[in-house]
């Protein structure tokens, strides 16, 4: 991938603690803890290069950035750009949020039910609808920014090149549905926290979200859980058959050594967190993976479901990626390409694995209660179509998720399991070996 863009949303600010609503104004500024998660955050990118780094002009974003980019050590400075400014909230900025619910009820109702369609109106009497002109914003930034590193992108043998961006809470959500080609609609479905690390990987042919929201490199292994039940989505660790980039589909493949070690990895990472029931699918891998996470949650039960198994990919299990290349040529460009369009040799469609992963999924969601933790371990096929389904993409766009042996994903449901789920935090692998993902890439 040759254009590696990190995220990185402000740290804690004083408008943050005293629960006051932010926008465009610069009245806040980082409290002790924002700035020493800034630091932090530095320590947990020295292993990056940056060919450049943009932030927001506000107080609380420069000041991230700065201190972001002393302790990464490199000696980059930041380029503001007012691309990267926060929504503008004229009429509420200062408001407590018991203020704006008092003041503006409906109105409040309204940007927590459907943002992008609220209307405000500005001081000079003209109205607008803030979400909507952010996304616009998104839009242009995402569009300089492309420009600007074009020759990377140009170049898909070259090593990659890495930016970072420093900016806010509702701007970087909509960066990153402007990057993922999404509607502003989608804007509730994502979460950014303070210091949160988020990695895309873009080239010519599209972008991939490597990961989402990592907090990790701040203490606590998860975003702090709210209102409603939370589930914990898992690919299982590594086989032989992942290192050598053999496709494996339904063939049951167990894990190796490695594979072993990050499913014990990520029972350390999630040991710190209450695991009220587990899922799995039914073959070996990801029950080895599950048990191996469970080992510190005792007496939670494992349920294993058919609806959670690999994509069958029918003759080409078993098979490396050259040897399909020679049997089924045009097929493996198509899978490559398009891959919704693909009808495995004697074995699924995406779209086959989509229903049943999805409708599986959902009745786990279905039978929790809202204050319960499910652990789901499942397949890199099968995790991309439900995150794809939960973010409001298609089967067209599985390239697009990244999903590495042992990462964990977080999806909350804070309006109930009917309600709009929010991916919390996505394919997060500190727990082996830092901020990227660095796991086999091998085949399905």
């Amino acid at each position: 991938m040759p254009l590696r863009i990190v995220l990185v949303r402000h740290g804690l600010s004083s408008f943050n603690v005293e629960h006051r609503i932010q926008g465009r104004d610069d009245l806040s500024s980082l409290t002790d803890t924002g700035q020493q998660q800034a630091r932090t955050t530095g320590d947990a990118l020295r292993d990056l290069t940056f060919a450049a780094a943009y932030s927001s002009p506000l107080g609380r974003a420069a000041d991230t950035a700065r201190l972001l980019l002393e302790a990464q050590g490199q000696g980059l400075d930041a380029q503001l750009d007012e691309g990267l400014l926060e929504i503008d909230l004229e009429p509420w900025s200062g408001l407590l949020r018991r203020e704006l619910k008092e003041q503006f009820s409906e109105q409040e109702r309204q940007w927590r039910q459907a943002p992008e369609l609220l209307e405000l109106q500005r001081a000079n009497g003209s109205t607008y609808r803030p979400l909507e002109e952010l996304m616009g914003q998104a839009r242009g930034f995402r569009q300089r920014l492309l420009e600007r590193h074009a020759a990377a992108l140009a170049d898909d043998q070259a090593a990659p090149q890495t930016v970072l961006v420093v900016g806010h809470n509702a701007i970087l959500r909509c960066l990153l549905l402007a990057l993922l080609d999404l509607p502003v609609s989608g804007f509730r479905r994502l979460r950014v926290d303070n210091c949160g690390i988020s990695v895309l990987n873009l080239n010519a042919s599209g972008v991939q979200v490597e990961s989402l929201n990592g907090l990790a490199h701040l203490g606590d292994p998860l975003p702090a859980k709210g209102d409603g039940a939370r589930l914990l989505l898992v690919r299982h660790g590594e086989t032989d058959w992942n290192r050598e980039g053999r496709f494996q589909g339904q063939i049951d493949i167990p894990l190796n050594a490695t594979g072993r070690s990050q499913a014990e990895a990520a029972g350390r990472f999630l040991a710190p967190v209450t695991i009220h029931r587990a899922y799995t699918s039914c073959m070996a891998r990801p029950r080895q993976t599950a048990e191996a996470i469970l080992a510190a949650h005792p007496g939670v039960p494992l349920t294993s479901s058919t609806g959670l198994v690999e994509i069958g990919h029918g003759l080409w299990e078993g098979r490396l990626e050259q040897e399909i290349a020679e049997g089924w040529p045009e097929l493996l460009a198509d899978w490559k390409r398009a891959p919704e369009t693909v009808q495995m040799p004697e074995g699924e469609t995406l779209q086959q694995v989509w229903d049943r992963s999805l409708a599986t999924w959902q009745r786990i969601a279905a039978g929790l209660d809202a204050d319960e933790t499910a652990l789901v371990v499942a397949h890199d096929a099968v995790n991309k179509t439900i995150l794809c389904g939960l973010l409001g993409l298609g089967p067209a766009d599985i390239w697009a998720i990244k999903q590495g042996n042992g990462g964990v994903t977080v999806i909350d449901y804070p309006e109930g399991a009917h309600g709009r789920p929010v991916v919390a935090a996505m394919n997060l692998t500190p727990h082996l070996g830092g901020v990227l993902d660095r796991t086999a890439a091998g085949a399905l």
